[in-house]
């Protein structure tokens, strides 16, 4: 269930992501959200409890003050094109990287360290009933608002006047709509760790197959990345006897081919179609 979940909200939160910033290459991974939630929760792990609900509280934070700066330097340069939003992100996840090899040179070498390296290459090993129904509690609201805010979501992959010009808030809604997702990373990120490409390719194939990011994308979105990780999940169980292998070597191994086919699409010019 917490698999299903995690690849869920992975993904829809990645198609939300290339909605609002109109850009094909974003999700929580290029555009800093991820980093920034994984530094706060490995803070937790090294200066706090290391509790669930003090990594959710830490990832929220940190992944809210990483969407901050991204927002703030597309502002600032003045372009709010895709490569900005990209490079923004690069900035962003940067910075966050250096602090947290700043919480590993601190971390207790048998025990944190070890849990911080594990966790930041992904993985559901740790995943206990409790910490399963913390994050499904502080998860599942708000992917569910996602979900049934797909309209908004649709009309501000328009330009602002346009979505203004029916009847949407762009500010408003951007915040909302940015806010949910990044509660949606953070619960997750807290107890699986950075599960690399799952929120950029499920949206991709997503649309590959419905054709449009309106009616049903967002939930086509969670349905593959909730099946995405879960196969994940399996290979990394199944493929290691007595150990469990990282959930981000599937995801890349994944990742690969889908982006591939991507890049042979879009270069042919078939892919602009976003009705």
């Amino acid at each position: 269930m917490t698999g299903f979940i995690t690849g869920a909200v992975l993904s829809v939160t990645g198609g939300v992501y290339q909605s609002v910033f109109k850009s094909p290459l974003a999700s929580p991974d290029l555009t800093g959200i991820a980093s920034g939630a994984s530094f706060g929760a490995a803070y937790a792990i090294v200066i706090g409890s290391g509790s669930t609900v003090l990594r959710i509280g830490g990832s929220f934070v940190c992944g809210m003050l990483s969407l901050v700066l991204v927002l703030l330097i597309v502002r600032i340069t003045g372009g709010e094109r895709t490569g900005t939003y990209i490079l923004a992100g690069i900035i962003v996840s940067s910075v966050a990287d250096a602090g947290l090899m700043l919480l590993k040179i601190m971390a207790d070498p048998e025990g944190e360290l070890a849990a911080i390296e594990y966790w930041i290459m992904g993985s559901l090993s740790a995943i206990t009933l409790e910490k399963a129904l913390l994050v499904c509690t502080a998860a599942f609201p708000s992917l569910a608002l996602l979900l049934l805010f797909h309209r908004p979501v649709m009309m501000l992959s328009l330009d602002s006047d346009t979505a203004r010009g029916l009847g949407l808030s762009p500010v408003l809604w951007r915040m909302l709509l940015l806010g949910l997702a990044t509660l949606s990373v953070s619960s997750v990120v807290s107890v699986a760790g950075v599960v690399g490409f799952a929120g950029l390719i499920a949206p991709h194939i997503a649309h590959f197959l419905y054709r449009r990011r309106s009616g049903g994308y967002l939930l086509l979105c969670a349905l593959i990345g909730g099946n995405l990780l879960l196969a994940a999940d399996l290979l990394a169980r199944s493929l290691a006897d007595g150990a469990e292998l990282p959930l981000s070597i599937f995801t890349v191994a994944f990742a690969v081919p889908v982006l591939s086919v991507l890049l042979v699409y879009t270069k042919g010019g078939r892919g602009n179609g976003d009705a």
